[in-house]
């Protein structure tokens, strides 16, 4: 990572939009390379960052709200950063280089960075927003959603990725009964085999969360007050649930960039060291559709330490003389909800091929290769193989050859000699 030789004189502005672990990790690095120079967060949420991580912990009824909180207005007054709570962006005009908020204001800038994240898709569907059927991405969401599963004997969780499975894991501590309406033939499918996930399913109906797969939700019964009561799948089934849990994933937050020359694909497209096509327009975090060089593709990944380590690269890159340096990262994300733990790491979705194996009743590993190279995977139990796996995904090397080595029980990585070339770039 290059670093500044010299401060960044005063002067210039820097406007970032979205105050998420990335937003507020740009701003965080502006602050401390720069000297008296105006650095502005307009953020449409209505407190300072909050450790989306521990959100889920909070909805399960396990931590308190004030444990969640990570900056307070204070932090951000001493480093200068204007924060700006509930402002919601219109347009940014590029020629002009200014962004408009939704109340009229215009707010010039000499660089922008993007970090306004996503927001969770709705059910399109009957009743899909009645009283009792919720999303989970907020600190406000987290709230409803603990008091509301708290009140509830019954429920029904949408969605078999990731946020699926904290949904499920917040019914099991609040003691809901509760149906995980999966529409794959199994949880985590494009990760998973049928061997790993039966390990998830058996651990979710020990907590009282009954997996039902290959089903679609045609839409939600009320009662008189119009309260979520039963949820009806499309071969005619119904499951009562006065609470329900919708995680079908999540759509980037670019409506305000529709009308500029912003490139949006799934995301607003960067190249690999964060740049938009738009001059001194960048972007960072779950909004971003970054290239990854290695694969020779545009990838997204939303993890909370890949947004913070963007927001941080987007920021230097913004303050470098030169393009900086390009956005590598092997993501991984660990689910603790269960007496054993599952990561999973790098893009498993990518691969041309598996290979797995499985050491116990509850430990299990799976690994991704593409074009020879190991692109990803998943293990359940024993996490102490992950980081040396990373390494290797990072390493851009050639090892599919090496897969019974990578599935040794006690891996801890391959010696300089077992180590192949990695991938040339030409």
């Amino acid at each position: 990572m290059s670093t500044m030789n010299n401060r960044q004189e005063s002067g210039r502005s820097y406007v970032i939009i979205g105050d998420g672990i990335a937003g507020s990790s740009a701003a965080e690095i502006l602050a401390e390379e720069t000297d008296s120079a105006s650095i502005t967060i307009l953020s449409a949420e209505s407190e300072p960052l909050y450790n989306r991580i521990l959100i889920k912990e909070y909805a399960k009824g396990k931590l308190p709200r004030d444990v969640v909180e990570i900056h307070d207005q204070s932090w951000y007054d001493e480093r200068g950063i204007d924060l700006r709570l509930d402002t919601r962006v219109q347009t940014v005009e590029t020629g002009e280089k200014t962004v408009v908020t939704a109340d009229g204001e215009r707010i010039a800038y000499d660089e922008l960075i993007v970090a306004t994240g996503g927001t969770p898709r709705q059910l399109p569907v009957p009743n899909g927003s009645a009283d009792g059927v919720t999303t989970f991405w907020t600190v406000e969401d987290a709230a409803r959603i603990r008091e509301q599963a708290s009140e509830a004997e019954t429920g029904a969780i949408v969605g078999g990725g990731l946020l699926g499975i904290d949904y499920a894991a917040v019914a099991a501590a609040q003691d809901v009964e509760a149906h995980y309406l999966i529409r794959e033939d199994r949880w985590f499918a494009r990760a998973m085999s049928p061997a790993g996930a039966a390990i998830v399913h058996d651990a979710l109906r020990e907590r009282g969360v009954e997996p039902v797969f290959e089903t679609t939700v045609e839409g939600f019964e009320t009662d008189p007050e119009g309260r979520v009561a039963a949820t009806v799948t499309e071969d005619g089934r119904t499951y009562d649930s006065d609470f329900v849990g919708v995680a079908i994933g999540t759509e980037p937050n670019t409506a305000f960039l529709e009308d500029t020359p912003v490139t949006l694909d799934g995301g607003v497209v960067v190249d690999s060291h964060l740049r938009t096509g738009v001059e001194s327009v960048w972007a960072a975090g779950d909004v971003t559709r970054y290239y990854d060089e290695r694969f020779s593709t545009h990838l997204s990944n939303g993890t909370w330490e890949s947004a913070a380590t963007q927001g941080e690269l987007a920021a230097r890159n913004a303050l470098a003389d030169d393009s900086g340096d390009p956005f590598e990262t092997v993501p991984s994300y660990t689910v603790n909800h269960f007496p054993f733990p599952i990561a999973s790491f790098g893009h498993p979705s990518l691969g041309d091929a598996y290979v797995e194996r499985t050491y116990g009743e509850r430990e299990w590993r799976r690994l991704a290769f593409r074009d020879g190279m190991l692109v990803g995977g998943v293990l359940i139990g024993d996490l102490a193989p992950l980081k040396p796996l990373k390494e290797l995904t990072a390493s851009g090397a050639r090892v599919q050859h090496r897969a019974p080595a990578l599935l040794a029980q006690s891996f801890d990585g391959l010696t300089v000699e077992q180590a192949p070339t990695p991938v040339s770039s030409d």
